[in-house]
């Protein structure tokens, strides 16, 4: 060549299996400040309530020096219902950055797929089938064990009827959306034949709620979506090159199929989870990885920085309903009233290409 070999620059990454991740500062830098912005909504969702704690005095708490009213407060009473809110919002925004990954659709989600709705439906089915006579059992344990099998169960009925020597992501939302439809065209026919008692027990959890968390209700949710998150940054590195077409990954030495369905299974899992924690709140694992990837600047939804913004933005709705409105609501009308217009903004984005 006539002139200067010019290389080009390549930022520093991490090369596993043949395969080059680069390393994003940016991408990095967001995660970062977002997760400190949730922190500092948590805070300050634990220190709202009828006995106002200021922020210096939940801090302090939290490091283990607060005073004993201060620490009954937090730790007792306010610290399971935020700490709920943490952990669901960022299993939901795991799972939907997952499902829009794998699908390639900014529609795919939980909610779409019939997942949440699904567990709702088993749930339901539970409260209205036991009665009150074991109103007790439902309440403490039943309701959250059937909505996890309940949510398990959809999403791989929703796989195996989506599955053509593949997942293509169109038939997967198509089918999403009928299983969702049948879902709750159950929950209708099982509210309408229920007695008065079971269907306001019902509607509480269908609506999404943070009330009432236990301490035994937030550990299994804390630890299942610690043991899921370890398992999806395992296999999420052998996703990366999937990104450039299966022929490319199979060349890569990628078992593309197998990494797919494993990484839905974490999906559904997390899903299931989080409904079992604070019920089908809607619209989190939609928005969460559509907004993570506008702010990081990222062409695939970001996980790490998908489940921060589902954090903050389940943690800032609780936050939301309970001071700034007139009335105390559930978490899952606020996150809807964000979500609806969202997605009809991905619907005509969808249309108009």
């Amino acid at each position: 060549m006539n002139g200067t070999d010019v290389k080009p620059s390549v930022a520093p990454g991490l090369r596993l299996g043949g395969v080059s991740f680069v390393w994003r500062p940016w991408l990095v830098l967001v995660t970062l400040l977002l997760a400190a912005v949730t922190f500092l909504v948590f805070c300050l969702s634990i220190g709202v309530g009828d006995f106002p704690i200021g922020l210096p005095r939940v801090l302090a708490t939290i490091l283990g020096r607060g005073e004993q009213v201060d620490e009954f407060v937090i730790m007792d009473l306010r610290m399971p219902r935020a700490l709920a809110g943490v952990v669901v919002g960022i299993a939901l925004g795991v799972s939907g950055a997952i499902t829009q990954s794998v699908a390639r659709n900014p529609l795919a989600s939980p909610d779409i797929l019939g997942i949440t709705g699904g567990a709702g439906a088993t749930a339901v089915f539970l409260v209205t089938a036991s009665g009150g006579t074991a109103a007790a059992i439902v309440d403490s344990v039943g309701v959250s064990a059937a909505a996890l099998v309940g949510g398990l169960g959809t999403g791989l009925l929703v796989y195996f009827l989506a599955w053509r020597r593949g997942i293509d992501g169109f038939r997967l939302i198509l089918i999403g959306i009928s299983v969702s439809a049948v879902t709750e065209a159950i929950t209708t026919w099982l509210l309408a034949t229920a007695d008065i008692r079971d269907v306001a027990r019902s509607q509480a959890w269908l609506v999404g709620s943070l009330d009432n968390r236990s301490w035994s209700e937030v550990q299994v949710a804390l630890w299942g979506t610690l043991v899921l998150l370890a398992v999806v940054a395992c296999v999420s590195f052998q996703f990366k090159p999937m990104h450039l077409g299966d022929d490319v990954a199979a060349g890569l030495g990628v078992r593309h199929s197998a990494v797919r369905a494993a990484l839905l299974l974490c999906a559904v899992l997390l899903a299931g989870v989080a409904v079992s924690a604070a019920g089908p709140v809607p619209f989190v694992a939609l928005v969460a990885p559509q907004a993570a990837m506008r702010l990081t600047r990222s062409p695939t939804p970001p996980i790490p920085a998908s489940g921060v913004v589902g954090a903050l933005l389940l943690t800032g709705s609780d936050l939301l309903a309970r001071t700034a409105l007139p009335v105390g609501l559930p978490v899952g009308v606020v996150t809807a009233a964000i979500g609806g217009p969202f997605l009809v903004h991905l619907l005509v984005r969808a249309n108009r290409r």
